[in-house]
């Protein structure tokens, strides 16, 4: 009875922590819907690079009207012009669905003084700038386990919002991996966060989203002080999900072995996105958040576009 006593308070103490958390990250919001808007529109242009005529709503150009052609498919102002008949091109146009999940566990609650933002504050503008990134170029996006798929221009606003709610909501526990869903094939998804779960628990995940041929890119966010491991002399690690401590005396004799198991881990997790034909890339919060766009934007063509596809992860 007395060590139940003992659970309960201590899960008293974390559920009282995360609420906290939560209201503090509220508070941040609206300086991070504006810091990702800001952040889309610095990659905004050379979206739209490799345009060709097709069925959709956006005008491309005029060209010169071939015999056998559809009369109703003339422009006869553009051709009132000139002696010759002009037809009007549009764009061509294929929505994508683009599937985006940001983590939002404990771990990603940190952030050192090397860092220009925590972890989940960088995760959340890359989210809602991508979201706002691809709906400007045409394509329809939803939380993955939250919404359904829109192209709306408010997009950032409306991701926010069910976020917050989500957020704040007294039993919510955030998962350390993206919930269990069957994407279509056509789809791709964007999963941001610190993947610090097991390898195979990650490469579940994993199948499970691309079970129907969909593609997807993995952001691992990493504060700088996780990959240097600065520490020295006696230092104490307070583990983030939940009371446990550990006290080392020396902790600079623990920074080689941590490095090697630094990397072991992201290799595995590499290897484990590279078996799906999905794409990983790695960005340090120390590091600005446009580099990060930037890069995953040119993932997501790369999957569009078969001749851009072998590009290193």
């Amino acid at each position: 009875m007395a060590q139940a006593r003992v659970l309960a308070k201590e899960e008293g103490r974390i559920g009282a922590r995360q609420l906290n958390e939560a209201l503090l990250l509220a508070r941040r919001f609206p300086g991070l819907l504006v810091a990702a808007k800001e952040v889309a529109a610095s990659v905004m242009h050379g979206v739209h690079g490799r345009r060709r005529a097709g069925s959709g709503e956006t005008f491309w150009q005029f060209r010169p009207f071939v015999s056998g052609e559809a009369a109703n498919r003339i422009d006869w102002r553009r051709s009132a012009m000139d002696d010759r008949l002009y037809v009007r091109e549009r764009e061509w146009e294929a929505a994508h669905t683009v599937m985006v999940w940001i983590d939002r566990s404990a771990s990603m609650r940190f952030s050192s003084q090397l860092a220009l933002q925590p972890k989940i504050d960088r995760a959340l503008v890359l989210g809602l700038a991508a979201a706002d990134l691809l709906t400007r170029g045409g394509e329809r996006v939803g939380l993955l386990g939250l919404t359904r798929p829109i192209a709306a221009r408010d997009v950032v606003e409306r991701f926010a919002e069910v976020l917050l709610r989500e957020e704040c909501a007294g039993d919510f526990r955030p998962a350390e991996l993206p919930p269990a869903a069957r994407l279509p094939r056509n789809a791709q998804a964007i999963l941001i966060g610190d993947f610090l779960s097991e390898p195979r628990d990650v490469a579940a995940a994993i199948e499970t989203l691309s079970g129907g041929g969909a593609q997807g890119h993995l952001v691992m966010i990493a504060d700088p002080v996780e990959e240097t491991f600065p520490f020295s002399g006696h230092t104490e690690f307070l583990d983030v999900d939940s009371t446990a401590r550990l006290r080392v005396g020396r902790a600079e004799a623990f920074r080689d072995a941590y490095v090697r198991r630094l990397a072991a881990h992201r290799d595995a997790v590499r290897a484990a996105a590279r078996a799906r034909g999905w794409s990983l890339m790695l960005h340090r919060t120390d590091r600005p958040a446009s580099e990060a766009l930037l890069a995953l934007r040119m993932h997501l063509e790369a999957c569009r576009d078969p001749a851009l596809r072998g590009s290193p992860s």
